[in-house]
């Protein structure tokens, strides 16, 4: 009777204040009555880290490596805002020139202005330019750097120009196809004479 009388009084002190010092004092009371020890246990000390430390310094070198990349990598300079067109329209700009084999990105942006994309992939980099036929051409012009220097252009843009030999051929005008999107066929051919019997 004597450890229920406790519990119930322990119970209506927690439920009646609420407060923690009170809690603490009738935790300690009951592990009294219950017999058990109240000496808490010591924490225990930390000892020496036992991670590979040269594997994490190798770690932290790669990342420093690779932040210190992306900082030296040119940012190219702010596109003007805009929805990309449904059909083609006229390219109006200032930015023109001859981009060159062997020059920079920023050498690039220099000549005509930015982009209206970047990717990059690997060792590669593509700059995508606005060259008033996407819709008719399938592509905007696309300048091509291989560890940060141009190495090819696609150009379809009369302001834009490229020194090297590019490795898409010369844009062709579109023809209107004259059976409209009927498919017509040659006639089959006419088969071979039979030959002629042979008299004995």
């Amino acid at each position: 009777m004597r450890r229920s009388t406790l519990a119930i009084c322990a119970l209506l002190t927690v439920a009646t204040f609420g407060c923690d010092k009170a809690k603490d004092k009738l935790k300690l009371a009951w592990e009294k009555v219950r017999g058990r020890s109240t000496a808490t246990a010591p924490t225990p000390v930390a000892g020496p880290a036992t991670t590979d430390t040269a594997a994490a310094n190798r770690a932290a070198a790669q990342q420093q490596q690779q932040q210190q990349a992306a900082a030296q990598r040119p940012r190219p300079p702010a596109r003007p805002q805009g929805t990309a067109p449904a059909r083609d329209v006229p390219l109006v700009s200032d930015d023109t020139g001859t981009v060159a084999p062997g020059m920079s990105e920023r050498e690039v942006y220099s000549v005509w202005g930015a982009p209206a994309a970047v990717r990059r992939v690997g060792e590669y980099t593509y700059l995508f330019f606005r060259n008033g036929c996407e819709y008719s051409c399938g592509t905007m012009d696309v300048v091509t750097l291989h560890n940060g220097q141009v190495v090819d252009a696609i150009v379809r843009w009369d302001g834009h120009r490229y020194a090297g030999e590019s490795s898409s051929p010369a844009g062709r005008v579109p023809s209107a196809n004259p059976g409209g999107d009927t498919l017509s066929m040659p006639p089959p051919p006419a088969p071979p004479p039979a030959p002629a019997p042979t008299s004995p």
